[in-house]
């Protein structure tokens, strides 16, 4: 469980690629100087791949996605190359551009930074007009810098309140039945300390404590709080008046007085042995929390902090090279990648929801009216990484190269909340550092 755990996280970011400097980032790309330049080509002959090797499941589905394209047709051959998703990013980072692939994997949150580092190019012109209509809003807004696109993905991820019915029907809890009765926060902490209060150990919640947050889970898991409350990670490339207002503060204050209602969890079989009633975590947990609690597993949004439910979104999403040379078969190859057939047979894999509103519409876990439908519910009201408003639900995690230096700031300040500190004054630091970090950059502005 505990290793599930892990994998799934590093799908919804990974982290340690994340806290990687951004000194460094920029050395290996040069950011800021002329624009790499991809060409379409011919559209036939060898191009190479490269993707992380995750899961098991998820590398046979590629691999198979890969064989099917290279027998159905003869003009383009695709050269495969799986890399371990724990040396994945750093290879790209480390990699000059002009020897990167044709096409690449990479995840979510590193987009910009390699963007800027001249590593992608915009697929626009090489995936056709169909493949990016049927990316669901969510997907395009993740890989979308100043109008154009730069990834696409297969899947996408989301955040929840998994509840024991059983536990809570014993407590008398009322809980939510979707977004539009969602609890306020109040309401979620007095369930917790409800729960708690019946509970022989007094710990009702699982907050997935036991990997820490100073990482990228602490941002995933968390910056939802922060967006709930009408605050933002950046807000016109600063986090000063965006991420250290009051409203943000006392947000996190609520946040650290769940700490003595949290069970540890350190076995990651908190929920799932009934040791507590809810469990706040991604959509990764279903099928082990599913196993375990049969018709008394329940799926809740994340509480409402005054300006609506939020959730995090984002996950792998794949690419093209920025010197590739054959851009039409990158393109081509991208289109079969993410038809109806390869995104099923990945998103059964792994269980995640599909970035296509075509196996959208179809999953039998997503669909309306199936156990994960709220997911989907999520992921059709996008914000966006900058207009987050109070009707929208899911917030891609900012869109800037400095974004390492963003979730490195913030998930430490998390860490300190959590672990007793003033939320202000953990809040007033995280900001500061940021932007002294963009502003010593000249605020990571992309070529």
């Amino acid at each position: 469980m505990i290793a599930a755990t892990s994998r799934a996280r590093r799908t919804a970011g990974t982290a340690l690629a994340l806290v990687l400097p951004l000194t460094a980032l920029a050395a290996c790309g040069g950011g800021g100087g002329s624009t790499a330049k991809s060409a379409a080509g011919s559209g036939t002959g060898t191009i190479t791949v490269w993707a992380h090797q995750g899961q098991a499941s998820e590398a046979t589905a590629l691999q198979n996605a890969v064989k099917t394209f290279n027998s159905a047709q003869k003009k383009v051959k695709v050269k495969l190359t799986l890399i371990p998703d724990t040396d994945y990013t750093k290879t790209i980072t480390a990699t000059d551009a002009a020897k990167l692939p044709d096409v690449m994997e990479f995840d979510g949150p590193t987009m910009a930074s390699f963007v800027y580092n001249q590593k992608l190019a915009a697929i626009d012109d090489y995936v056709s007009a169909k493949t990016l209509g049927n990316a669901t809003d969510a997907i395009k807004a993740e890989g979308e810098i100043d109008g154009k696109h730069y990834g696409l993905g297969m899947y996408d991820s989301g955040l929840g309140i998994y509840g024991n019915k059983k536990l809570l029907d014993a407590a008398g809890i009322k809980y939510p039945t979707g977004l539009s009765d969602d609890w306020t926060a109040a309401e979620f902490t007095a369930a917790v300390k409800k729960l708690a209060a019946k509970d022989s150990d007094g710990k009702s919640l699982d907050l997935q404590e036991s990997g820490g947050y100073a990482n990228e889970w602490g941002t995933y898991g968390f910056a939802p709080i922060v967006w709930s409350a009408g605050g933002s990670l950046l807000k016109d490339g600063k986090a000063a008046g965006a991420l250290d207002t009051s409203a943000v503060a006392s947000a996190l204050k609520t946040f650290q007085g769940w700490k003595k209602y949290t069970d540890p969890n350190t076995d990651g079989n908190a929920f799932a042995k009934g040791r507590v009633a809810l469990s706040w975590v991604g959509h990764w947990m279903y099928p082990a929390y599913s196993k375990a609690l049969g018709k008394d597993l329940v799926v809740l949004p994340l509480p409402d902090f005054g300006d609506g439910p939020k959730t995090g979104q984002g996950s792998w999403a794949w690419g093209i090279g920025a010197n590739t040379k054959n851009g039409k078969a990158a393109g081509a190859f991208l289109d079969s990648l993410l038809n109806d057939t390869n995104v099923t047979a990945m998103t059964t894999a792994n269980g995640a929801p599909p970035g296509t509103k075509s196996v959208l519409a179809k999953s039998s876990l997503y669909k309306q009216g199936g156990p994960l439908q709220l997911f989907a519910d999520q992921l059709a009201k996008p914000c966006g990484d900058s207009d987050i408003t109070k009707s929208c639900v899911a917030v891609t995690r900012p869109v800037t190269a400095g974004y390492p230096t963003v979730t490195a700031k913030f998930s430490q300040a998390l860490s300190d909340v959590y672990g007793g500190a003033d939320p202000k004054g953990a809040l007033a630091k995280a900001a500061r550092a940021i932007d002294q970090d963009f502003s010593d950059n000249d605020g990571y502005k992309l070529p």
